[in-house]
């Protein structure tokens, strides 16, 4: 059983079931069952507030990971409790227009980026950041978003 939940707390509507088919895609990637994950979107407001809370950063992020998981972490019967990704809708709509594509590949890429940091991945150095940016160009290309 693989269980993630989408939480918009902002006023924008995004194309939900399409940001579910896509995760659904990375998790059959991945060969992964029995998760739990949360997708939180989020405006600049708030995301700038986490980033200070948890990070000492005062400034606005696209997207923050709270990775649950360890090798030390109990599974809950079976259950692998992965943790929380947000997203700041604003700055992915501002990220989109920057990088002249639309918006719901904007929000795609930072949700499977996301997820591959609660899996663990990082972009730390220059051979973890290729091994990330492939998984993620994968997952985006398979489900038809190109660059």
């Amino acid at each position: 059983m693989q269980q993630f939940e989408i939480h918009n707390l902002t006023e924008y509507n995004i194309e939900e079931s399409k940001l579910c088919q896509l995760v659904e895609l990375a998790l059959k990637k991945e060969k992964l069952i029995n998760v739990n994950f949360n997708i939180i979107l989020v405006d600049n407001q708030k995301i700038k507030e986490i980033n200070q809370q948890y990070r000492n950063q005062n400034k606005v992020t696209d997207v923050i990971t709270f990775a649950l998981e360890d090798e030390t972490w109990p599974q809950l019967n079976e259950i692998r409790i992965l943790g929380d990704i947000y997203i700041s809708i604003e700055q992915a709509k501002q990220q989109a227009k920057k990088y002249q594509h639309s918006f719901f590949r904007e929000l795609a890429f930072l949700t499977i980026h996301g997820f591959y940091h609660l899996l663990g991945y990082n972009h730390e150095s220059e051979e973890d950041e290729k091994i990330m940016f492939q998984k993620q160009e994968e997952v985006l290309e398979e489900y038809g978003l190109k660059r």
